[in-house]
């Protein structure tokens, strides 16, 4: 197959992912997708525009540790963690709700996501001041805007209000307007999403595994009206990714978060990372912050984002997906096999994030031990599968109830694997029973991926939750963050703090 050749700089999404049927020999090998471009595939003059906006996915405060602190750490699923020297004014912000208005993991956020809208923007109105309306530019449109709807929907939850900034910005100033309503920013959302949904091609060929699809913009459209509890379109978002039969429940739950499983069958949504020790270093800081903290070969990371013993006894007896979730300190730990470091006094930590757990063979190749090529799992098929299994049920009606139900068996089912004595069949008819299932299915299944604070917080639980937690700093005024800042004095006044941080 002939390839023409592109600007190396562009690149950004990771491309094939690594074989490893002889060893990890091949991880190396792998060429960055955007570096090349099959001539199957008709591209547009404004391709590489659009990979400059997935490269800035990649930036700290959209998958590194800004996000993880405010999407993770604030939830009943992890805490801070790390040394206990380490970053005590993290946890007092995350941890204990002692939230600051100037702080650089929030700064981060914010500034890396407004970023990432500028970088759409630039795509989008490139395009449309061109007025071509050609099938390879609209799926350009198509891809910016999905990235634009998926920024601001994490910035709306996390800070309510926010400025709309919908066009080209091209002198600093021109950004510093007042915030909008959170309802107008939903407005752009779902128009973004409805475009995305329009336009995007239901798959990719493999050389361009993790470039957004129709089924990503629907994933993406249901969890935003999740957020608004509006059932009957989420249901309908989500159901439209399973009508693509496009995806699938992976068979081995452990392996989607190994180095081989990345742009698996389940994936819908993955930020690509790609590492080479004598290329370049285009990955991402996600695996990097939370591998175990430790010394020699155990010097993985900085060990931020640690299980709590809460989600440990979460999981129901014999659930497989536990020991695939938990990396337990002071045991031997499968795939690998590595005895993991005890404990200590300095470092108090009983579990680190399994779903980041790198394979030392790829980190000896690697010449690494951060795991920088790490991909950072945003949608899975099962948390499509759960959302639809959430809005049926709440939609409720017998057909709905029975709808929910089935949804929630694939998920459980994939989990229980072969066993008969392990995770029973979800029986009940009860709408309150079942919805009790489905969200604690949605913890176990989805724990350490940084949904569980969002869902309390739509749950409308979250006080409840957190406080038996032993989090009793919180109240309903954490669910917003304060606006940095930094940014309101930029601003020259037209940027308002929220109220409760005024």
């Amino acid at each position: 197959m002939k390839l023409k050749r592109m600007n190396s700089k562009i690149w950004t999404v990771a491309l094939v992912v690594a074989t490893f049927a002889t060893g990890c020999q091949k991880f190396l090998d792998r060429d960055p997708l955007g570096r090349y471009v099959l001539d199957e595939v008709q591209g547009s003059s404004f391709e590489s525009e659009v990979f400059g906006a997935y490269a800035n996915l990649r930036q700290e405060g959209v998958a590194g540790l800004p996000y993880i602190a405010i999407h993770g750490m604030r939830s009943d699923d992890s805490d801070k963690g790390s040394a206990t020297n380490d970053g005590a004014d993290a946890e007092g912000i995350f941890d204990n709700f002692q939230y600051r208005t100037d702080f650089w993991l929030m700064n981060n956020y914010w500034t890396h996501h407004y970023r990432l809208i500028q970088s759409a923007n630039n795509v989008i109105v490139d395009i449309n001041e061109s007025g071509s309306t050609e099938p390879a530019v609209m799926i350009n449109l198509a891809e910016a805007k999905f990235i634009r709807a998926y920024a601001y929907f994490n910035l709306v939850r996390t800070f309510g209000e926010i400025p709309k900034v919908d066009f080209r910005v091209t002198e600093l100033g021109e950004s510093n307007i007042a915030k909008s309503p959170s309802n107008v920013i939903f407005e752009l959302i779902d128009a973004d999403l409805q475009d995305a949904v329009a336009y995007l091609p239901t798959e990719w060929p493999a050389d361009f595994a993790g470039r957004l699809t129709k089924g990503a913009a629907f994933a993406l459209q249901a969890k935003t009206y999740l957020w608004r509890s509006n059932w009957g379109m989420a249901l309908s978002a989500a159901e439209s990714v399973i009508n693509l039969g496009k995806y699938s429940l992976v068979t081995d739950y452990q392996s989607i978060f190994r180095e081989t499983g990345e742009n698996n069958v389940e994936s819908i949504f993955e930020i690509q990372a790609f590492y080479s020790p004598t290329i370049t270093n285009l990955g991402t800081q996600y695996a990097t912050v939370q591998g175990v903290r430790g010394a020699g070969v155990w010097n993985l990371g900085w060990g931020w984002n640690t299980p709590t013993e809460n989600l440990a006894q979460a999981f129901e007896t014999g659930d497989p997906r536990k020991d695939a979730t938990l990396l337990y300190s002071g045991q031997v730990n499968t795939p690998y096999n590595e005895n993991v470091p005890p404990a200590t006094a300095t470092i108090p930590r009983n579990y680190w994030n399994k779903k980041v757990y790198t394979n030392p063979a790829v980190r000896n190749q690697m010449n690494s031990q951060a795991g920088q090529w790490m991909n950072v799992r945003i949608i899975r098929y099962a948390d499509v599968l759960l959302m639809a299994a959430e809005a049926a049920n709440e939609i409720g009606g017998p057909q709905n109830i029975t709808k929910a139900k089935g949804y929630l068996e694939e998920v459980r089912g994939r989990a229980r694997g072969n066993s008969t004595t392990i995770l029973p069949v979800v029986t009940t008819d009860d709408q309150d029973e079942l919805r009790d299932a489905i969200r604690h299915e949605r913890r176990v299944e989805l724990g350490m991926e940084n949904e569980r604070f969002f869902d309390l917080v739509r749950w409308d639980i979250d006080v409840d939750v957190l406080h038996a937690h032993g989090k009793t700093g919180y109240q309903l005024k954490h669910r917003l963050m304060p606006i940095p800042q930094p940014e309101i004095d930029k601003s020259g006044g037209k940027l308002i703090q929220n109220p409760d941080y005024q």
